[in-house]
């Protein structure tokens, strides 16, 4: 199973490759391709036309603010089913993508638990053992894919109540209700994490590329991957850097 996934995410990256490539610039090394920043805003983007119309329905204060986006009620109701296939449709290709990357290992149990010290940024670097992915992105994910689960199982019954009946439905409610309040949570932190916490993982999804001081910063076991060298030691040397010419802007 995982291996075909594989061969289906290789093959629609190596079209991809064909008619997009990304710039990297002296100093970045190439994060994200053209291909998983297409599959990503396009699950991000179903995913929010999803969430809003949902909870449009979902609530009453919410249903004269929000259906007109989307046309009025009826229409949201008609939508919000398809937006949500459409979203688990392109998140296979994101598991597809990125199912090696996501495994656990026991480096992310490692880092679990110094989840308090992550948070609150004690520390300046991250272990040298954190790969492409940290833990706290890795449990993101399988969050995801769990829930769009959740989501695909449970909405058809909503979707076709006269098939499925009461039962199903009234089942189907509830736990549809639970995974988008927990992908609403899951959502809100992985854009401050991606912003505000983490200044520069943005634009790994805008322009594919990081600046080498973040990929030693976070990710340094992919930074000795890709480029070969220590990055605890290319770190001191930046900081030995930044205090010389400090020293000589200070003398002169």
């Amino acid at each position: 199973m995982s291996t075909a996934i594989g061969q289906t995410g290789d093959a629609a990256r190596h079209r991809f490759v064909v008619h997009g490539r990304t710039d990297v610039r002296a100093g970045e090394l190439l994060r994200h391709p053209v291909y998983s920043r297409v599959v990503h805003w396009s699950v991000a983007a179903f995913f929010v036309l999803a969430l809003v119309s949902g909870f449009a329905i979902y609530s009453p204060w919410l249903y004269r603010w929000l259906t007109p986006l989307f046309g009025g009620g009826p229409m949201t109701r008609l939508l919000h089913p398809w937006f949500s296939v459409a979203f688990v449709a392109l998140f296979v290709l994101q598991f597809a993508l990125w199912l090696r990357p996501m495994s656990w290992t026991g480096d992310d149990s490692r880092w679990m638990r110094r989840l308090r010290s992550y948070v609150t940024n004690i520390e300046k670097l991250e272990p040298e053992y954190v790969g492409f992915f940290n833990a706290g992105q890795k449990l993101y994910f399988w969050t995801i894919g769990a829930t769009a689960v959740i989501f695909l199982v449970t909405g058809i019954p909503i979707w076709f109540p006269a098939t499925f009946g009461r039962m199903a439905v009234a089942i189907g409610y509830v736990l549809h209700d639970i995974a988008a309040l927990v992908m609403l949570v899951g959502f809100v932190v992985h854009l401050y994490e991606g912003t505000a916490s983490q200044p520069g993982t943005f634009h790994s999804m805008t322009r594919g590329t990081v600046s080498k001081r973040w990929a030693w910063t976070h990710h340094p076991a992919w930074y000795r991957h890709v480029t070969g060298r220590d990055p605890r030691a290319d770190y001191e040397r930046a900081v030995q850097q930044r205090e010389n010419r400090a020293g000589e802007e200070d003398a002169s």
